[in-house]
């Protein structure tokens, strides 16, 4: 039997963390949690949540840690999650990454490889507003964008302390992207 794998894709809104994830999440068969389809999803439910998380991710804020924290909890202690997962989206925060580092020791997981796609700010504003969901204009791109430099970059950081942190050009074709993630998962 091969050791699980838990992989964190980190990078600002528009790096191309959502589509990496799934491709990866397809050839090692493991499942790709994304906060931001979970999060969607409830919106669309009008679940307690989902109503919750709309009124920050409509300002283009993040939604509270209090929001996240259970969901990825039982997220990553589903039955399919045991043979490894890809979190896309979380953490977000230096708090949320000290967060899943206890979470991952108490439900008794393995280590993660976190990955970093950088993609310059022009670039990213380009694909966002090409994308056309409904929270997709340029004043709440750029606040997220700010919103991401101001509290997700500093993970960066976290993880780079850690030893653990492998950042990648993402401004590239996207195959290109996926063979260099396949070279660090494999390595």
């Amino acid at each position: 039997m091969t050791k699980p794998i838990g992989l964190i894709f980190l990078g600002p809104p528009g790096s191309g963390k959502g589509t990496q994830a799934q491709v990866l999440s397809q050839s090692l068969q493991i499942p790709h949690i994304s906060t931001g389809d979970i999060l969607r999803q409830a919106i669309t439910d009008s679940t307690p949540l989902g109503i919750k998380a709309q009124s920050y991710m409509d300002k283009g804020e993040l939604v509270p840690d209090d929001l996240l924290l259970d969901l990825i909890k039982n997220r990553l202690s589903q039955p399919d999650a045991q043979q490894g997962w890809i979190l896309d989206g979380f953490p977000r925060t230096v708090a949320q990454a000290c967060f899943l580092e206890n979470l991952l020791a108490q439900l008794d997981l393995f280590s993660e490889c976190v990955v970093n796609l950088e993609v310059p700010e022009d670039v990213l504003i380009e694909r966002l507003l090409g994308r056309g969901r409904q929270d997709d204009h340029e004043t709440t791109i750029r606040r997220r964008l700010q919103v991401y430099h101001e509290q997700t970059a500093p993970v960066i950081d976290y993880y780079r302390q850690r030893g653990n942190l492998n950042s990648l050009n993402g401004n590239r074709p996207p195959e290109q992207v996926s063979h260099s993630l396949k070279e660090i998962i494999i390595s």
